[in-house]
């Protein structure tokens, strides 16, 4: 592992980043929830990274905002829905740095309950001081995104456009380093990691564990459980992602195939399901870790439900990783 991890440890170098995460987040053996699904069960705490109540965003944001100051930015404009984690991560980070954040905003889901609307996540925003313009849907973030940028120019600021999600190839490289700190864990842990499971939704966080792992760990699976599109949609995305960053880390590997499970994400984006929010239940009873019921509760669920239905490829230790997301408990009161 020493010469793939040190080479990628040399390129990520490379490029400018914040210190934004700090030390390396946990990852725990759950033992008892190990226990009650007869199969060893590891998690990855990108949950605890320090800001805003954590989640996987500050990865990304490590090398966006640096690139961002690199740039003489004065304001962070980005979107996303009502809940999104990724704005409210993006906000905080504007707020420690003493820049504006202009933030776009959709209610995919079309409700009027006043948690979802002014709760959870989106209490923080204000907190956070964000200038929120809603919009009825971001059906073209890209060119909204850059619309919403030429119009604070036009107001004298300097905006740097963060993508949905912090998922482009300079943030997806936040999770390389993450796939750097799993390689160093599970070695000094001495557990060969059978499959990892993440939630793949803007894509960013599962390009840069393909990539990175590819690397550091080959023989382990990395499955990826949407929880916004089916297969079809989603694996350009990644894929894409995927061959861009090895081109800029200059990689030379054919990358390896994506698996995406599709079956957990129902009714919608956004929309709980009973799978995903008995997966909450169980990992709060037994565990006294909080997932949610966008992203970690559909991608656990995925996990419970491959281990029933003996979707994985063996009977090896499991690792989840946890990219954060409780702040939209509060948000989809009482549906949890």
């Amino acid at each position: 592992m020493s010469r793939q991890y040190d080479y990628l440890q040399q390129q990520l170098a490379r490029h400018d980043r914040l210190d934004l995460v700090g030390t390396t987040t946990p990852l725990e053996h759950l033992s008892r929830l190990s226990d009650y699904l007869g199969r060893d069960i590891y998690i990855k705490r990108d949950d605890l990274t320090p800001m805003a109540m954590g989640g996987n965003k500050l990865r990304k944001l490590e090398f966006l905002a640096a690139d961002a100051l690199r740039q003489g930015a004065d304001t962070l404009v980005t979107a996303g829905a009502i809940q999104s984690n990724h704005v409210r991560q993006t906000a905080a980070v504007a707020a420690k740095l003493g820049l504006h954040c202009v933030a776009l905003l959709e209610n995919p889901i079309g409700t009027r309950q006043e948690n979802y609307l002014t709760n959870g996540n989106r209490l923080l925003l204000d907190l956070f001081n964000v200038e929120v313009v809603m919009c009825d849907a971001l059906h073209d973030p890209i060119t909204q995104l850059n619309e919403q940028a030429e119009r604070l120019e036009a107001q004298g600021f300097r905006p740097y456009v963060v993508p949905v999600g912090g998922s482009n190839s300079l943030g997806a490289l936040g999770y390389v380093q993450c796939a750097l700190e799993i390689a160093q864990q599970s070695d000094a842990g001495k557990v060969d990691f059978s499959s990892v499971v993440v939630a793949s939704g803007s894509a960013g966080t599962h390009a840069g564990l393909a990539v990175g792992l590819q690397q550091l760990l080959p023989d382990t699976l990395l499955i990826g459980v949407t929880v916004s599109r089916k297969i079809a949609d989603q694996l350009p995305k990644v894929a894409a992602l995927q061959q861009q960053l090895a081109r800029d880390l200059n990689l030379t590997d054919s990358p390896q195939a994506i698996t995406l499970w599709d079956d957990y994400f129902a009714p919608e984006y956004g929309m709980p399901n009973e799978e995903g929010m008995a997966a909450i239940h169980l990992l709060a009873s037994r565990e006294s870790i909080l997932l949610d019921p966008v992203y970690t509760g559909k991608a656990m669920a995925g996990l419970l439900d491959g281990i029933e239905r003996d979707r994985f490829p063996d009977k090896g230790p499991i690792l989840f990783i946890h990219t954060g997301g409780a702040p939209a408990l509060f948000a989809y009161h009482p549906h949890v």
